[in-house]
């Protein structure tokens, strides 16, 4: 019979972690960004090595970017708006659908761009009255003579 020596079994033992460690971890992936912070900061509350070592778990499995902790939901979202896109510009094999879902589309797509304009327009029209109301500022600022602008006792321009 052969038994495995103590480093072997050692090294298969520190691959492996307690099943309270799996469960935690999987139960802070569940929860997302907050539960991770969370878990940071009461570790450092705790005891600040503790939420050291949580940093440094953080980036040594990459969760920083991954989609285990931050935006998953927003990925998936993502994905399937796009594979939802891909499908409705497939044909559905009844005509008069087809007909009616592209003439929808269309106008869709002219009522979208008739509203872009319209906010085009008014961003300028603001942008316009805000640029007038400079100006008049500006004309009036200028036509005040600048000894009634001064305080008494000032010099005049070319005084000292």
């Amino acid at each position: 019979m052969m038994t495995a020596s103590p480093s072997a079994a050692a090294a298969a033992a520190y691959g492996k972690r307690p099943n309270f460690l799996r469960r935690a971890e999987a139960w802070l992936d569940s929860k997302g960004r907050k539960a991770w912070i969370a878990a940071m900061v009461l570790g450092f509350v705790a005891f600040w090595p503790i939420g050291l070592l949580l940093v440094f778990y953080i980036t040594y499995t990459n969760r920083w970017s991954s989609d285990k902790m931050f935006g998953c939901t927003a990925r998936r979202h993502d994905a399937a708006s796009r594979h939802a896109a891909f499908r409705a510009a497939q044909p559905s094999g009844n005509s008069a659908f087809d007909t009616y879902k592209s003439d929808m589309l269309k106008r869709l797509e002219d009522e979208q761009t008739a509203f872009e304009a319209f906010l085009q327009r008014l961003r300028e029209a603001k942008d316009k009255a805000e640029f007038d109301a400079f100006m008049e500022d500006r004309a009036r600022a200028a036509e005040t003579p600048r000894s009634a602008a001064a305080p008494e006792g000032a010099p005049r321009l070319g005084e000292y």
